[in-house]
């Protein structure tokens, strides 16, 4: 009997390349010898520091807690976003979009029964931020860990540093027996089907495998540019294909939030670490040349005389037909990006991953499936391209032809084009959320804090009192019970003090 392992090899490193290799040492250690190749003369993007609370089920996976890679990563928690300035609606000039928990499911039914009425033109509270545990730890800059008198489960995500991530994983993986190796990939040669056969290296050295993951970032070298797989835009729908960033200094008591402000010409960011705040301004160069946002960049940030240097980064949004073509898949950046507003580049990764081991273990090493799961990465690629859409489709700024553009911009999806006509009709959402079933992707409560939180209700002229039914829940109530739970809450300096001693 052949027991001699097959041989995987990863091409890029980064976040996306280690994650692939840390999960794929765990789930095939017996099947696969893995090499994770990557050429010391390309950096890396670097700049995708926010995180989804999936990210917590990949540390759990390869077995590794807070205490161990918070600190080194410069990490903090992260309990959900808030969009300043999207909005010019009374009362509607941000919104906290959360990570939704526990301790919501008292609270979280007030927030539809709210919403809904107040579309179907009754005057009732529909702010999102009035309903969910996580605006107030957001709010009093609190961590998300519960001690064991509050029993109830609280969802978070996290923000890093990306470079020192990609090095401690990196690490993790030769734990687990993934071996590294610097080389310069040149050329790629193909067995008679058309499956990648080798890669070449700029020393003449052929490294050969059964199976090669692409994480070579926006130049996709073994996906688009050997196996010429076709890749699809999403200039039309989503005009950002540019970004300039540099960190400040971290003062205070962190945030337990990323904050995403819009601007003139598209959002900056606000990423809180330990040690530094990383900042962006993601913009499109078809209304705005890199020197105005970079000057209205620093103005934001009031840093306009500052010699702080910034960085210029070019990107495009959009995603390939095929994830998983002949023997390769494509991981990270190589696969595709929907720009960074919502965080969900490494849930991407994860889920590519994961859904392809189980598509090659269910095929028994075979591709059977492989359709199977490029229609589901798909699938999951445009729904979150939809969410980050809404976004800006339906922001309520006109002050440069940039908003006036994404505002009456008419290249949205069918899908998405349904969801919003279901909301102004006054239909409950969910109904055709689940009928297209997109829950999966981004929840319901999502979908209602983007399109309440921008003020998408009738106009307060034409609102009605309501009867006692309308009005059943009541809103210092609610707060009386949020503030109350927030009680249990150390602030985000003390707990992140106490994973040096756990």
């Amino acid at each position: 009997m052949n027991t001699e392992k097959k041989q995987i090899v990863i091409l890029g490193g980064g976040t996306a390349g280690w994650i692939a290799a840390n999960l794929m040492a765990v789930h095939w250690k017996d099947k696969f010898d893995i090499t994770l190749v990557e050429s010391p003369n390309i950096g890396t993007i670097g700049v995708g520091e926010g995180s989804t609370p999936p990210l917590r089920g990949f540390f759990s996976a390869i077995g590794v807690p807070e205490s161990e890679w918070m600190n080194e990563c410069q990490a903090t928690y992260k309990v959900g976003i808030t969009f300043k300035d999207w909005s010019v609606k009374s009362g509607f000039d941000h919104y906290f979009h959360p990570f939704l928990s526990q301790p919501d499911e008292f609270s979280a039914p007030a927030f539809f029964h709210n919403s809904f009425l107040r579309r179907k033109g009754i005057d009732l509270e529909g702010h999102p931020d009035h309903f969910f545990l996580a605006t107030e730890l957001a709010k009093q800059k609190l961590a998300p860990i519960a001690p064991p008198n509050f029993p109830f489960e609280i969802n978070y995500g996290y923000h890093f540093d990306s470079g020192l991530l990609g090095k401690f994983l990196a690490k993790k993986a030769a734990t687990k027996g993934v071996k590294h190796q610097l080389a310069t990939v040149q050329d790629v040669t193909f067995d008679n089907q058309g499956n990648i056969k080798t890669l070449v290296t700029d020393n003449g050295e052929h490294i050969a495998a059964d199976l090669f993951f692409d994480c070579t970032g926006f130049r996709g070298q073994l996906i688009q540019k050997a196996l010429k797989v076709p890749y699809h835009s999403c200039a039309k729908s989503l005009f950002n294909d540019s970004a300039v960033v540099f960190a400040t200094e971290q003062t205070g008591e962190p945030e337990s939030q990323t904050i995403s402000t819009a601007l003139k010409y598209g959002w900056a960011w606000n990423i809180p670490l330990q040690n530094r705040i990383g900042n962006g301004y993601v913009f499109s160069s078809s209304f705005c040349d890199e020197d105005k946002a970079e000057t209205e960049f620093r103005e934001h940030l009031g840093l306009l005389d500052a010699d702080t240097e910034a960085r210029h980064i070019k990107f495009q949004v959009g995603r390939v037909e095929q994830h998983w073509a002949k023997n390769c898949l494509a991981i990270g950046l190589s696969q595709g990006f929907i720009e960074p507003l919502e965080a969900t580049a490494l849930d991407m990764v994860q889920e590519t991953v994961v859904r392809f081991i189980e598509a090659y273990n269910q095929g028994e090493g075979t591709d059977k499936f492989r359709q199977d799961f490029n229609n589901r990465i798909n699938a999951r690629f445009d729904a979150i391209r939809d969410y980050i859409v809404c976004h800006y489709r339906i922001s309520s700024r006109t002050d440069t032809d940039y908003w006036i553009a994404n505002g009456n911009n008419q290249h949205i999806s069918r899908s998405l084009h349904a969801i919003l006509a279901s909301w102004m009709a006054g239909n409950n959402i969910t109904d055709e959320l689940e009928r297209q079933k997109l829950d999966a992707y981004f929840p319901n409560v999502s979908w209602n804090c983007l399109l309440t939180g921008k003020g998408i209700y009738p106009d307060p002229s034409q609102l009605k009192p309501g009867n006692d039914m309308a009005h059943k829940y009541k809103i210092e109530q609610l707060q009386r019970y949020i503030k109350g739970c927030a009680l249990n809450f150390k602030s985000h300096s003390e707990q992140l003090k106490l994973l040096t001693t756990s």
